[in-house]
């Protein structure tokens, strides 16, 4: 037994505590607090944080984690299991990156964050970048100052936000992976809009009431195995997942007038949600019970909406229900009518609403304003208008409207720099694991049969029960025997769309 280990966790739960209690406040405060809570709220919300800080940087912890691997290292019973050697690698990282912060700064920020997206939900809701231009400022220069506090020696303060989210994943590699995706996916969409084949998707939108949304929305959630008796589904401005543990995993949807954009947040969302739900009760509550990385994440959250959702296999056992529930229009719209509907690309503004084909250039658009922000001079200011620049050069759209534009994330209001890439890293990853899979089982055939449990069990097998153990890299290499290969989307992307608009190789 290492005894120092053992004189470390209570440190490690009064942690957990505090955590749990930010998020239950982040949540509430997303999703059912009244409006007018929000600025007592974002007090408790700088206290609490402060209370984390202390409970993971004080001078005894950071004694005892060097007492932990003292004796780890001297063998005998001072040995770390598994779990501990994860959940102590885990706090060692929280300690590099918190440590260099100083508490007041790290308690300001926080109250900052909470406060800011409130401002930017108000900002959107009334097309006013420039009511929100002001914060935006004071949260980049919190972002760029806590860049430059963790940045290691030759680390650029980008590197060091980019850590937060993927390790292992620097400008360098993401330079390529995205140069890799703008040279061949850029020209790949120009081939499809020049194609003849039309898909006519009006039926998507429609008067669909909210109470019939949800119903589907609950089913589907069920459906891929999300569990109503461990989790939640609630509406936000923002679809979003979030978990306390194993056995209390929430997620959130929107509603409005086209049916497959709340359909397919919650299937993305409870692809998030499945992730949570199936590490092990031996690293839940723990520093180590969460997914390996944001983008090994959203490869599991991408997976189910797009992989598998977007799929015509998925459909055929269940596309009964979605005329049960909205006859009209689906009564007269056949299956591969429809699956043809919800694939179509159509080059727009809103990322969450994009196509597959699409989506990464998307990505690629904030990873690029990301780095001009952080590394470079660009002004806040100038936002919108490099925005649009870019919208138009990538996807050939221009947004009129900031809701419509620099205003449609909550991630920059959060503080969220780094993170936007693992979206792009997810659909990769996704990609990957897909093409192994289908040498494993009969993927397809599985879906048809209704059997999606199987796929399920299997990512539980092979991902989600390993919590943070495990890098992505890492496990990216254990199920396919491959390190990342970014190839691998490239060729999904292409065969399927190519296939679904005629496009000769």
């Amino acid at each position: 037994m290492n005894t120092a280990y053992e004189k470390l966790q209570p440190y490690l739960d009064k942690a957990m505590a505090v955590q749990t209690a930010l998020t239950l406040f982040e949540w509430d405060d997303a999703t059912l607090a009244p409006e007018d809570a929000g600025s007592n709220t974002s007090k408790v919300i700088e206290i609490l944080s402060g209370e984390y800080f202390q409970a993971v940087t004080n001078d005894e912890v950071k004694r005892l984690v060097k007492e932990c691997r003292k004796e780890a290292k001297s063998g005998g019973d001072g040995g770390l299991s598994e779990v501990q050697e994860g959940v102590l690698r885990e706090l060692e990282e929280q300690l590099e990156q918190l440590d260099c912060i100083p508490a007041k700064e790290y308690q300001a920020f926080a109250r900052l964050s909470s406060e800011s997206a409130r401002i930017w939900e108000k900002a959107k809701k009334e097309d006013d970048f420039s009511s929100f231009a002001p914060t935006l400022k004071e949260v980049v220069a919190y972002q760029k100052k806590f860049g430059a506090y963790r940045a290691k020696p030759g680390q650029t303060k980008y590197d060091a936000l980019l850590d937060s989210y993927e390790k292992g994943f620097s400008m360098e590699l993401l330079d390529e992976f995205f140069g890799k995706l703008k040279e061949e996916l850029v020209p790949f969409l120009k081939k499809v809009q020049e194609s003849k084949v039309l898909i006519r998707d009006d039926f998507l939108t429609g008067d669909f009431s909210d109470e019939k949304q949800e119903k589907l929305a609950r089913f589907l959630a069920e459906y891929v195995g999300f569990d109503f008796k461990k989790g939640v589904l609630a509406v936000s401005a923002h679809p979003f997942t979030t978990n306390l543990h194993n056995k209390d995993v929430r997620i959130t949807t929107h509603y409005n007038e086209r049916v497959d954009s709340s359909l397919f947040s919650v299937i993305h969302e409870a692809g998030h949600g499945l992730y949570e739900l199936g590490i092990r009760d031996d690293l839940t509550q723990t520093m180590a019970g969460q997914g390996a990385s944001m983008g090994m994440h959203e490869s599991q959250s991408r997976f189910f909406e797009n992989v598998i959702g977007r799929s015509r296999s998925f459909w055929v056992p269940i596309y009964g229900k979605l005329q049960e529930l909205f006859p009209d229009p689906f009564v007269e719209i056949g299956l591969d009518q429809f699956v043809r509907a919800i694939n179509k690309v159509h080059p727009d503004l809103i990322r969450t609403e994009a196509d597959e084909l699409t989506y990464s250039l998307h990505v690629l658009i904030r990873y690029e304003i990301e780095k001009m922000l952080i590394e470079g001079d660009l002004k806040v200011e100038k936002l919108p208008e490099i925005w649009a620049d870019k919208y138009q050069e990538y996807l050939g759209v221009r947004p009129e409207k900031d809701s419509e534009g620099v205003l449609q994330d909550i991630h920059w209001s959060q503080g969220s720099f780094g993170y936007f890439p693992s979206y792009a890293l997810g659909s990769a990853f996704g990609a990957q694991l897909y093409f192994h899979m289908k040498k494993e089982m009969d993927f397809d055939g599985l879906l048809e049969e209704g059997k999606i449990g199987v796929i399920r069990e299997y990512l539980r097998e092979h991902i989600h029960q390993y919590g943070k153990l495990k890098t992505s890299r890492r496990i990216l290499k254990d199920v396919t025997g491959e390190d990342f290969n970014p190839d691998y989307y490239i060729r999904y992307l292409k065969e399927k769309y190519g296939a679904l608009y005629e496009i000769a190789d």
